[in-house]
């Protein structure tokens, strides 16, 4: 099916109610594997970060990494999950050449973190729970790159390489129960889940998840049900959607597609589908297995996992501030709306402003370079906001040299400029390329007297008491001295000039 074979959304919607389930898998930040001493270092040559256990040799036997599951229980915690008191890992038996094993180490009917929620806040303000059904402990995958063809995918590649570096990470998979009741806003519900999840996983430092990386992805699972009905449609997959934009973007476009084919009289087929970022639709992938197609049983070569209650209890006092109750604080300390946080938590500028505080800027200050000048730069380049060259302390270092009277917000925004470009600290900018305010009476002084001499009729209306005409006469100054003058000094250098004292 095409994109203009699909329903509209709003006709949709007053048809059919949504389903949502979301499944995300999150790279856990472990120095080794899940289940063997093998390094996660990203970068390294392909197959060199292996060993007999990840690559599935025989003989070859698993040990559990111990942060691994720590991390999995700060997780479920935070999550206001229950911990297991016992839980064990079972394999599930598939092939596919990116898993050496042709089974991967999970967890089945016995996860380590199972019941609980998260709430998540709409872009109008509404809160949304989201409940889930469990956090289970798993591995990753190798990593295939398909050659040749035009899609990069298997279908119509001439031949595929497999890099196994990846295989064996460690993996949270936390997957929601039902998601009900979102009604049109369900894409929107799974954008802001996914993002307020990722906020929550950075804050507990068990992983980066950077979805452009892969360390975090989403499985978009949606059925439609009739108006009025209680049984649940036939659900598609949408597999590994890597940004909170193309989850928002996976959902609303299954709505029109499911829509399309019920209202022919056709069947949803229960099926993975794959996510095209250049426009927003979704292809078949393969037909969804069912559980038992994975012939799931207990992993023979690990004993179970019983974490202590006493440990459980420890971890849940040392939990951080959660993403949402710190932004209530922040919202309050810094007096801001709550839709100028949104703007700040969207951008990922949060964490940028309280350090640019802490390195001495003010709060208004770091707000505004990192929601303003800075996050016009990100977008113009298309990187998220931490990546750009420039740190916390240089940008409070330019609000320094701002509130000193040395930087105009213009030449503020040119130094910042150069701090991009390499060319070192924002003081270096400065001297390097001459940026400094001009203060000295001195040097404004023949400025002003040809400003006064060009303009000799703006002159005569401030002498008569129109003192809001020196604006003309400020701007030829700044005008004459690229922007650099002290446009206050200058405004009082004018009045003393022409002998009249404003009210």
């Amino acid at each position: 099916m095409s994109v203009i074979d699909l329903v509209p959304y709003e006709e949709a919607l007053a048809s059919y109610d949504p389903v949502m389930g979301l499944e995300v898998h999150v790279e856990l930040g472990t120095k080794t594997k899940m289940f063997c001493g093998c390094s996660t270092a990203l970068g390294a040559e392909p197959n060199t970060q292996t060993c007999p256990t990840c690559l599935g040799l025989p003989g070859s036997l698993p040990v559990v990494n111990a942060i691994g599951v720590e991390s999995a229980i700060r997780i479920g915690l935070a999550l206001n999950c229950e911990i297991a008191e016992w839980c064990r890992f079972a394999r599930k038996n598939y092939f596919y050449p990116d898993m050496p094993k042709n089974f991967q180490t999970s967890q089945y009917d016995e996860p380590i973190a199972f019941n609980g929620y998260l709430d998540v806040e709409l872009e109008d303000g509404e809160v949304f729970r989201v409940e889930i059904e469990r956090a289970h402990m798993e591995e990753d995958t190798g990593k295939s790159s398909h050659i040749g063809g035009a899609t990069g995918r298997i279908h119509g590649a001439e031949y595929s390489l497999l890099d196994y570096n990846r295989a064996g990470i460690p993996l949270i998979e936390i997957v929601t129960k039902p998601i009900e009741g979102a009604g049109e806003r369900a894409p929107e519900v799974a954008r802001a889940y996914v993002a307020e999840l990722r906020e929550l996983i950075r804050a507990l430092g068990v992983s980066e998840a950077r979805m452009d990386m892969g360390q975090m992805r989403c499985d978009v699972n949606l059925s439609l049900m009739p108006k009025g009905a209680t049984r649940f449609g036939t659900r598609s997959e949408t597999k590994n959607v890597n940004s909170l934009r193309s989850v928002e973007r996976a959902a609303r476009f299954e709505v029109q597609r499911h829509a399309a084919v019920l209202n022919e009289g056709g069947t949803i087929v229960q099926e993975t589908r794959h996510f095209h970022e250049d426009n927003g639709s979704t292809t078949s992938g393969r037909i969804k297995e069912e559980a038992e197609d994975y012939r799931y049983f207990p992993e023979p070569d690990l004993v179970p996992v019983a974490p202590s209650r006493e440990w459980v209890e420890e971890l849940r006092g040392e939990l951080p501030e959660l993403p949402r109750l710190r932004r209530q604080r922040l919202q309050s300390e810094w007096g801001i709306s709550a839709v100028e946080m949104r703007s700040a938590l969207n951008a990922g500028a949060i964490d940028l402003i309280l350090a640019t505080i802490d390195a001495g800027a003010p709060a208004d200050q770091a707000r505004k370079w990192w929601l303003g000048e800075l996050a016009r730069r990100s977008n113009e380049d298309g990187v998220e906001l931490a990546e750009l060259p420039i740190t916390p302390a240089q940008v409070a270092r330019v609000s320094a040299l701002v509130a000193e009277g040395k930087l105009t917000d213009k030449l503020a925004r040119q130094v910042i400029e150069g701090v991009l470009a390499g060319e070192g600290e924002p003081d270096e900018v400065v001297a390097g390329r001459g940026l400094a305010v001009v203060s000295d009476d001195s040097a404004l002084g023949d400025a002003i007297d040809a400003a006064l001499a060009a303009q000799p009729d703006v002159a005569d209306k401030i002498r008569s008491g129109k003192f809001a005409a020196a604006g003309a006469l400020v701007g030829a100054v700044m005008k004459a001295t690229r922007g650099q003058a002290d446009a206050a000094r200058v405004k009082e250098l004018i009045f003393e000039k022409l002998g009249v004292t404003p009210e």
